[in-house]
């Protein structure tokens, strides 16, 4: 069903759905867009948005069946959000027919057209990092989401001259001009990444990567010690948008995705650790003021062969079901996704788990000396003859919750120096089946999309959109 067709069956009632488990009867996925990166590959070509077909009675199934170059080279496109999502649900004014393309290093905003052809989305604005250094004097933009009010608002990095600055740009929902910084206030924090907000409980919760210009080509261990890593989730006041409080999560923690339970009432919801490899509760205390509790922890393993003596799993993506029921997350150093089940918030419990390639498999340069979880190094991933290089990371859950996507690249920079064979190979889209009554994963062995194989060489594609959109973009307010 295409993304006309959906609002046509809608009716008046605007993008989106009314609740998170309206949502989770919405229309099968049928096609998936995915930025595809090229810089640090050492190919020389713009990076471009793939359309790929998920449809399982398509003849395209599991293939790119357009593509769309940007006009610039060496942008590192990463993620994206919408113009018009869920938050705005009710207003049949909006549409969800803009994507929004953020770019980690060239700090351009592509906002695309996905409207008029959802199959071959084209280029409908391109906002140029000038706009961004002088109108709110950040740079590096992150994540994006559409606000009930219409606007759109996008976390960064840092600031213009690469250092860490955890501020927000604005854009227009209509125009998609920038209006200037949504923070208010001299109080900023250092650092900036994630973002994810619940009005009714006047919050917004960011939090933080590390410093643009340090970050950039690679990871150095020594600059976590030298404060250059983020350690907080920042709280910020909704209404007045301005900065109240930071919550401690530890100095090798490196908190990335945040995530609110989807349900608009919660005032609680998880945020993964990369370095610590933990995952931690983050809620609304009695004070009215926000604390967090750690609730899951991934051993690290002794190691020899590799960069240190410990290796982290490294947390890099998680996300929630949308009947708020199972959190996902992917340890991308040690290759495996792992399904929780969150019943219980305080507690949760490990009901799936599997291992899709990683640094420690069977044969490779690391040699595990000491593991609290396996018995053995997993054997190497093999799918359709293909043996797949690097490990999990961007995931993406169908609404129904009955199928998990999962791409391989983190970021051109870090994929060259930790997995140079993902780089040279190209990254990989794979489809794990998800038990949603009793939880358990197993990877679906006809699907594979292999970015090896694109036309101008390979590629690392990240992360993963729906056009009717999914439970990492959507917000209900």
């Amino acid at each position: 069903m295409g993304i006309n067709r959906l609002q046509a069956k809608c009716g008046a009632c605007g993008p989106g759905y009314a609740t998170p488990l309206d949502a989770m009867k919405g229309p099968r996925e049928e096609i998936l867009y995915l930025p595809c990166i090229y810089r640090n590959t050492g190919i020389e070509k713009p990076d471009y948005l793939a359309t790929v077909d998920v449809d399982p009675r398509s003849p395209h199934y599991c293939q790119v069946i357009h593509r769309l170059p940007m006009p610039n080279l060496k942008d590192e496109l990463h993620h994206s959000g919408w113009n018009a999502c869920s938050s705005c649900f009710g207003d049949a004014t909006k549409r969800r027919n803009r994507l929004i393309l953020p770019s980690l290093i060239s700090s351009r905003i592509y906002v695309v057209d996905v409207g008029t052809d959802s199959k071959a989305p084209r280029i409908h604005k391109i906002v140029e990092p000038v706009e961004l250094f002088w109108k709110g004097n950040v740079a590096n933009p992150h994540t994006s989401h559409c606000l009930g009010s219409g606007d759109i608002l996008i976390s960064c990095l840092g600031d213009p001259s690469g250092n860490g600055k955890g501020g927000f740009i604005l854009l227009d929902g209509e125009t998609f001009e920038v209006k200037g910084n949504w923070e208010k206030g001299e109080k900023v924090p250092p650092l900036g990444y994630d973002f994810w907000y619940q009005p009714r409980h006047n919050v917004l919760m960011s939090t933080e990567w590390g410093t643009p210009k340090v970050l950039a080509d690679g990871f150095n261990p020594a600059d976590v010690e030298k404060g250059h890593y983020g350690r907080h989730i920042n709280v910020w006041d909704w209404n007045s948008h301005t900065y109240i409080q930071k919550i401690d999560l530890g100095k090798d923690s490196i908190p990335l995705e945040i995530r609110f339970l989807h349900n608009p009432d919660a005032a609680e919801g998880f945020v993964g650790c990369a370095l610590s490899s933990t995952v931690h509760r983050f809620y609304k205390t009695e004070k009215g003021n926000w604390a967090a509790e750690k609730v899951i922890e991934v051993p690290s393993k002794k190691v020899q062969g590799w960069l240190l003596p410990d290796m982290p799993g490294l947390i890099t993506d998680i996300l929630i079901s949308l009947d708020d029921r199972f959190l996902y997350f992917s340890n991308w150093l040690h290759g495996d996704i792992r399904q929780y089940d969150i019943s219980n918030t305080r507690k949760p419990k490990l009901v799936g788990q599997v291992f899709l390639g990683g640094s420690i498999i069977k044969g490779g340069p690391v040699t595990v000396v000491e593991d609290k979880e396996l018995q053995c190094q997993p054997e190497p991933f093999v799918i359709k003859g293909k043996r797949v290089p690097g490990g999990p990371q961007m995931i993406q859950l169908s609404l129904d919750g009955k199928r998990l996507y999962v791409t391989s690249s983190l970021y051109s920079g870090w994929d060259k120096q930790f997995y140079p064979d993902l780089v040279k190979e190209g990254s990989v889209m794979l489809q794990i089946d998800v038990d949603t009554e009793r939880g358990g994963l197993k990877v679906n062995k006809n699907f594979l999309v292999d970015f090896g194989k694109e036309p101008d060489g390979p590629v690392l594609a990240h992360e993963i959109r729906y056009p009717g959109g999914d439970s990492t973009s959507d917000i209900w307010i």
